[in-house]
């Protein structure tokens, strides 16, 4: 019979520890007048302050170290199927944006713990093959449900109710709001109405819950602080230019120059600088987070040379059209293998036993996921999947089907 191991905590001799807390607590009080402090932290379940791990610090590590973070490392950013190392892929997005969005948060004098967790954790709940399976995944949950699928949603969702990490409301929102499809030249934090965490997080919850339900309401959320706002912004500038990169990389669609004359600058260095000096000299002490308005356009109209150079032929050619048939055979299959229970099933074995285990509170959160909604299940271990892993799991499923070809550095190939 195991059983249940005390922690046994160093804790800092208490003449230190005081010494870290007040340095703590005036670091706080110099930041800029609109900044989240840590003391502001909404949890569900209160914990004991620790000076080793103020409120932010934390819920970065738990992040970092929660059962999903090593799947960001064979996840797709943009470019699925090919064995280059110079490619970007989402463990490289994630820590790209981390580090501008501190860039910002450094010279505006934010909280620079509460910006790198949301930023660490933005895309936990993204799918395989970046956004092309992410509407794949989302038509078939939507035939089946009436729900629709977005990563921050499910990143979200992960971090939250199916993980349970206790993470802080502020951290949860500047997740769920991040990726505003319609460049702004302006971001205003919107906070939540009620002053405690209960009614706080009942709000949050209806803002999941209309993600879920109505198809445009994902592009309505904005961000409660000014911490979350940055990290919105630094997701598109960070993945702009870096994606343009890559397609010059593999020889695809566009190359990395800007348009001519553009103000962001001629490249990726440039238009990183460029856009980071412009947010901060318009922002700098004020309550929102703000680009001029030639630099917005300019933003806008690079984002829109993207989709339509890169982003949106992919799901014309392949490998994309084998995928998403890919997609709806595992969903298909998984869906029966968990109504009838069978526990020799990969979505047993690999997906709700591996979550579930190791820690203490496993056992009763286990029993509770068993009663999700079904499809919510499938969709849980879809997403969760690395390319690789999808890929092999698929072959398991259907031996017989064709196998999809990945492009190396040698085989001469291209894709258009």
């Amino acid at each position: 019979m195991d059983k249940k191991r005390e922690k046994k905590y160093l804790e800092l001799d208490p003449e230190v520890k005081e010494a870290v807390y007040a340095d703590l607590k005036r670091k706080q009080d110099e930041m800029y007048e609109c900044a989240t402090r840590d003391k502001c932290s909404m949890r569900r379940e209160k914990e004991t302050f620790r000076v080793q791990r103020p409120n932010f610090a934390k819920d970065s590590e738990r992040i970092l170290y929660c059962r999903y973070f090593n799947r960001y490392a064979d996840k797709t950013q943009v470019f699925s199927l090919y064995k280059n190392d110079d490619i970007t892929r989402r463990i490289l997005h994630v820590q790209l944006v981390s580090r501008i969005a501190r860039n910002i948060g450094r010279m505006l004098n934010l909280n620079l713990d509460l910006i790198e967790a949301i930023a660490l954790g933005h895309d936990l709940g993204h799918t395989p093959f970046g956004h092309a399976g992410e509407r794949f995944l989302s038509k078939l949950y939507h035939a089946n449900t009436g729900r629709y699928f977005n990563h921050n949603v499910h990143s979200a969702r992960i971090l939250d109710k199916v993980l349970s990490l206790n993470l802080s409301l502020q951290v949860l929102n500047g997740i769920l709001c991040h990726n505003g499809e319609k460049v702004s030249g302006e971001y205003k934090p919107r906070g939540y109405r009620s002053r405690d965490a209960v009614g706080a997080f009942e709000e949050f919850e209806r803002q999941m819950e209309e993600c879920y339900t109505e198809a445009g309401a994902v592009g309505k959320l904005v961000p409660a602080t000014l911490e979350g706002c940055v990290v919105r912004l630094a997701d598109v500038i960070a993945y702009l230019g870096k994606d343009r990169q890559d397609a010059q990389i593999l020889k695809i669609g566009v190359q990395e120059p800007f348009s001519e004359n553009n103000v962001l600058g001629s490249t990726n260095s440039d238009f990183i600088n460029n856009i980071i000096t412009n947010v901060v000299s318009n922002s700098y002490g004020k309550p929102y987070i703000k680009l001029d308005e030639e630099y917005a356009a300019a933003l806008a109209y690079e984002k829109q040379v993207n989709f339509k150079r890169i982003y949106g032929p992919q799901d014309k050619n392949e490998p994309y059209p084998t995928i998403r048939k890919m997609f709806a055979r595992v969903y298909d299959k998984l869906l029966e293998d968990f109504v009838k229970g069978d526990q020799g099933s990969p979505i047993f074995r690999h997906h709700i036993n591996h979550v579930y285990s190791g820690f203490s509170r496993a056992e009763g959160l286990k029993e509770a996921y068993l009663q999700e909604e079904p499809n919510q299940v499938v969709v849980d271990y879809i997403a969760s999947m690395t390319d690789d892993y999808f890929l092999d799991l698929h072959a398991v499923l259907f031996p017989d089907a064709p196998k999809l070809e990945y492009i190396s550095y040698f085989s001469g190939k291209k894709r258009q």
